[in-house]
């Protein structure tokens, strides 16, 4: 197979790592250069978020672009900072090749913070160009960044941007084509206090611990600002006489009260400091409030943020409602013309029901609700891209605190309600051990978007269409997000008072500045999660389902005069019935527990079992529609299995219960222990069965 002719062979593509602080607009420029050629993975080992894309230079040359986590410094304080600072100092080429030419992009409405980091990546010696975003921000707050001084003090290309708007897109293309990028020339003065232990420590790692000289003197650097040793060692720790020499001179300054950190941080920020000063000028005139200020003033209000809150989710699950209807009917068209041409193109038989009624029904029955989930990806990623996200954590934070946790903890369980495993992977930014692990143990409460098609399904079945209005189904909808949230709520306040006890720490975050959406990168994203969604129903939900279909038609009775029957002693019809005793109780029956057993691998198989052991009818010609095989579902002594307090019942029993495989398998890597997703698995599941045991008894003694 020939290369495309602008390749050159033989020749190695440039990599190019993409740093900066968070909110500087560094993924936006990434999807820009790379758009769907990217990669989306985890680093192996941790799990953090690893994208890795394709773009090309000017003249066509492949480059590969490697999107970092965002850091405010080396110095790493989470899980997100060390990778990043890992891939820079060439530490896991074993996953990720070490870039050997490195953009740092930075927020020009606050340069001097966002330099910090750049400043720490000059000290690498490696090619380095600086993006300045959000240029219209810094111009809006009376901020005239001179980058032509800029790059004439570091010695390296500056580009002004707004990634929002595209601008600066094609200058940093044509700076990442270069072949010539100079070095940086960026000097600054280590204190003399401090320059004799970075020169002993620099040849100490050089000699005992074969780091390059440049990567050396940075890691010198790193070990005397974080006192943490073990911190910035990572996995590669030190030698043991680099070790020494590091403790030696640690001890000295201790006894002379020397507060080396301090001080090494403070000669940066000094550097730094005259660095802005020389580049960028600020306007004399008074600055208006702005436009940031004027929203904040609102959607952080005691009152009004609480409304706007409120209205932001009302607007999410009517849009979830209205906007997906079409589309789904749509995939529920195409569904049935699907098996009704397998039908009609295969003979009667085993293989050909394994197709109709195990994959496409199986299948067909979650894909259905794909636009639903779409949508609410993209309402999640519009939250992100604004900057509403943590303005709602901030409102969040008198709450969250009054049940132990801060308002940093509301993000990662905003997060939850589009998956737990993004949202437990956010938890890094929290500082505190012990609020981190109260926010993994409760963040699979938040309602995941895997739970949405079975809401979906039990509020059809218990509200048929047409019968009541559209804002009773919204309200429904809201009741079951707001017990998670409150169930949350309610064991994050009991876990910080027994298991878990402290003091909430004081919540200290950034506001970023409000910004127009990038619709293309919300998008973007929404695709990819969308493609996830789309890949387990193509593996997991497709295996289940063919699994399902086996064990609901295996053994072949001859006793069976229907197709009920037939499940009813199948393989799976015993293991039902094995269960229904526990769950009885609940108002659930044997084929229910069929979907209970099956949706711990994802929780929406619920769904798809149910299509395998419900839709099954006598007459392949006449199937009936889920929904209604649904309502029409009986015990043998012919009540209605699926009565309006099951429906209830069962909804609130997924929204408590833990039933998802993924979910616990990140919270065993996220704590390095087997302990807590099993304590969850019994906590969880033990409350959602006890309190489903008090709703379905009293409801059930009241006449429901």
């Amino acid at each position: 197979m020939s290369l495309p002719s602008h390749v050159v062979p033989g020749k190695k593509n440039p990599v190019y790592a993409f740093v900066g602080n968070p909110n500087c607009g560094k993924s936006t420029l990434f999807n820009a250069l790379t758009g769907l050629k990217q990669k989306v993975g985890n680093y192996p080992g941790v799990t953090v978020e690893r994208k890795i894309g394709t773009a090309y230079s000017q003249h066509g040359q492949p480059m590969t672009v490697i999107d970092l986590p965002g850091a405010y410094s080396l110095a790493a304080r989470s899980p997100d900072e060390a990778v990043t600072r890992d891939v820079l100092l060439g530490r896991r080429t074993n996953d990720t090749e070490m870039p050997d030419r490195i953009v740092c992009i930075v927020d020009g409405s606050n340069l001097e913070r966002n330099l910090y980091l750049v400043h720490q990546i000059l000290d690498l010696g490696r090619p380095v160009i600086l993006v300045v975003n959000m240029m219209d921000l810094a111009d809006k707050a009376g901020l005239k960044v001179r980058t032509g001084q800029l790059e004439q003090e570091l010695g390296i290309p500056v580009i002004a941007a707004e990634a929002s708007r595209g601008k600066g897109l094609i200058e940093l293309k044509l700076a990442m084509s270069r072949t010539d990028l100079p070095l940086p020339h960026h000097r600054w003065d280590v204190p003399a206090a401090i320059s004799s232990a970075v020169a002993e420590i620099q040849a100490s790692l050089q000699d005992n611990d074969q780091r390059p000289p440049l990567i050396a003197r940075a890691e010198a650097l790193l070990l005397l600002t974080d006192q943490d040793q073990l911190r910035v060692a990572g996995s590669q720790p030190l030698s043991p006489r680099t070790s020494s020499i590091l403790e030696s001179w640690k001890k000295r300054w201790s006894d002379e009260n020397t507060d080396w950190s301090g001080t090494l941080v403070g000669a940066r920020y000094d550097a730094i400091g005259k660095l802005v000063q020389d580049c960028v000028q600020s306007s004399d005139q008074t600055v208006d409030q702005s436009t940031s200020d004027k929203i904040d003033a609102v959607v952080t209000h005691g009152f009004w943020g609480w409304a706007v809150l409120g209205g932001i989710m009302t607007a999410l699950f009517l849009s979830i409602f209205t906007l997906a209807e079409y589309p789904m009917g749509l995939i529920e068209s195409a569904t049935t013309a699907l098996a009704d041409g397998v039908k009609g193109a295969m003979p009667a038989g085993d293989l050909r029901d394994l197709i109709t009624d195990g994959i496409i029904a199986g299948v067909g029955g979650v894909v259905i609700f794909l636009p639903q989930i779409l949508i609410l990806f993209f309402f999640i990623g519009l939250l992100e891209s604004t900057g509403y996200m943590a303005r709602a954590a901030f409102i969040m934070d008198r709450l969250m605190s009054r049940v132990g946790l801060n308002g940093k903890s509301f993000i990662p369980l905003l997060s939850s309600y589009a998956c737990a495993i993004p949202g437990i992977m956010a938890t890094r930014t929290i500082e505190d051990p012990k609020d981190r692990l109260v926010t993994i143990l409760v963040a699979p409460f938040m309602s995941c978007s895997a739970r949405l098609p079975v809401y979906l399904l039990m509020i059809a079945a218990l509200l048929p269409t047409g019968e009541v209005p559209l804002i009773t189904k919204v309200g429904l909808m809201i009741l079951m997000y707001g017990l998670g949230t409150g169930g949350a709520f309610g064991f994050a306040w009991l876990f910080k008072r027994t298991l878990l006890k402290g003091e909430p720490p004081l919540m200290i975050m950034e506001l970023p500045p409000y910004r127009r959406p990038g619709v293309k990168d919300v998008a973007l994203q929404m695709m990819q999660r969308g493609g996830l969604f789309l890949k387990r129903a193509g593996t997991i939900i497709l295996a289940i389902s063919i699994v399902l279909w086996a064990l609901t038609t295996y053994p072949k009775s001859d006793d069976a005069t229907s197709a009920a029957e037939q499940v009813a002693q199948s393989y799976a019809g015993q293991a039902g019935k094995l269960i229904e005793p526990v769950i009885k109780p609940l108002g659930f029956n044997w084929e229910i527990g069929i979907g209970l057993i099956s949706s711990f691998a994802a929780r929406e198989v619920f769904v798809s079992a149910t299509s395998v052991v419900f839709n099954v009818e006598e007459d392949d010609a006449d199937t009936e529609p889920l929904l209604q095989a649904l309502r029409t579902a009986t015990w043998p002594d012919g009540r209605p299995l699926f009565t309006p307090l099951v429906c209830l019942t069962l909804m609130i029993f997924y929204v408590f219960a833990m039933q998802c495989v993924s979910t616990l398998a990140v919270v065993k890597r996220e704590t390095n222990s087997w302990r807590w997703p099993l304590f969850q698995v019994g906590y969880q599941t033990g409350f959602a069965w006890l309190l489903c045991l008090i709703i379905y008894q009293a409801g059930t003694a009241l006449g429901f």
